[in-house]
């Protein structure tokens, strides 16, 4: 029996920046849609100005919903008023509404079981951000969504570079002030249980980054790592989890020691982004951990300079839907071997040999 395709969901973005280009320019190659259903929530309107503003050779259909797809077909859902106005380039409240319609549509369906995996394109948290929504980021978001007792977790990923951020959007002065041992426990346990789980790795081995430069040796004034870091890695080891530093950021990454370690935990988001998009040149995706969904995204903004140039560059989209796919069916796997685990084995002594025996014990 033909195995049923996994159906994405994918998220317009912003529609000022390179979310449809790179959705278009993706599956205008007629072998991504061998590899699953793509559906895109959004506008058709919108999307047809994009493809004819760019040249691009690629077809979609509409749909009411994620329900109506065709395997073999990009479809479109409109989630948006037809009158949406575009302005390339710019960033505009319409446009941050329209990202925001998109998105809770697409949530609205995966509740319903329409699609398996969510994929967002480019977004401009400012824009979103209205009166009725703080839209501070994903990992609020999916608070919203799944309620604050998933722990989601943002992870930059390169092939086998992984980067994990234990505080989200924030000034950077708000970081020291968030941080505390239980947090970057909460952390490292999330980010221990997927790599597991998600990228089928048996026993990782976790890099975790100091806050201040030197790893608070006391060349500068900070006192995170005695205090909070260095306390939550202790706790984490004794759980038997492999995590090790606290590592000062620019003389790990500079020796290229992350090749020696599975992923590693940064403290703040430029702490983490800065060296990963040097490492991933153009090529990364943003995985959240934690989450009953699978959501990934292309690791580069709205990308304003170059948006309705024909220009923009899929591949970390490509990618994006490439790691999505991946950690379902590996999710799929764990579910399957949870469903039918191996019987208990004990063995029991009559005489001189030991005897195995394959029966279920019945347990006190």
């Amino acid at each position: 029996m033909e195995e049923r395709k996994i159906k994405v969901g994918i998220t317009h973005g912003d529609i000022n920046g390179v979310g449809y280009e790179v959705i278009l320019k993706t599956f205008a190659n007629p072998a991504m849609s061998e590899l699953c259903t793509p559906v895109v929530y959004g506008s058709p309107k919108v999307a047809a100005y994009h493809r004819k503003a760019m040249d691009l050779q690629a077809n979609f259909s509409i749909v009411n919903s994620a329900s109506e797809t065709q395997d073999g077909k990009l479809s479109i859902v409109s989630c948006t008023d037809d009158e949406l106005k575009v302005e390339l380039s710019k960033p505009t409240a319409e446009g941050g509404q329209a990202a925001l319609d998109a998105l809770e549509r697409a949530m609205g369906e995966y509740n319903e079981g329409l699609f398996d995996v969510l994929v967002t394109a480019p977004v401009n948290p400012d824009t979103m951000h209205t009166e009725e929504f703080s839209f501070s980021g994903y990992e609020a978001y999916w608070e919203r969504w799944f309620g604050k007792s998933n722990k989601a977790l943002s992870v930059l990923l390169k092939d086998d570079f992984r980067m994990a951020l234990v505080t989200g959007l924030m000034p950077v002065k708000e970081a020291a002030s968030v941080l505390t041992q239980e947090l970057v426990m909460e952390k490292i346990e999330t980010f221990h249980r997927s790599l597991k789980i998600d990228f089928g790795i048996d026993n990782p081995r976790i890099a975790v980054f100091s806050l201040n430069p030197y790893a608070g040796s006391g060349i500068v004034e900070g006192s995170e790592e005695e205090q909070v870091i260095i306390p939550a890695i202790e706790a984490m080891s004794k759980r038997g989890v492999l995590c090790f530093g606290p590592y000062a950021a620019d003389t790990f990454m500079g020796s290229a020691n992350y090749k020696h370690f599975d992923g590693v935990l940064a403290m703040y988001y430029d702490q983490g982004i800065v060296p990963f998009m040097t490492l991933a040149t153009g090529e990364g995706v943003r995985f959240t951990a934690g989450l009953p969904i699978v959501h990934t995204a292309p690791v580069h903004g709205t990308a304003y300079d170059i948006a309705g140039k024909g220009i923009a560059s899929e591949d970390s989209f490509r990618q994006a839907i490439y790691v999505a796919l991946d950690v379902f069916r590996r999710r799929q796997t764990e579910e399957e071997i949870s469903a039918r685990p191996l019987r208990k084995q004990y063995y029991e002594k009559r005489d001189d040999s030991d005897k195995l025996k394959l029966d279920t014990v019945e347990e006190d």
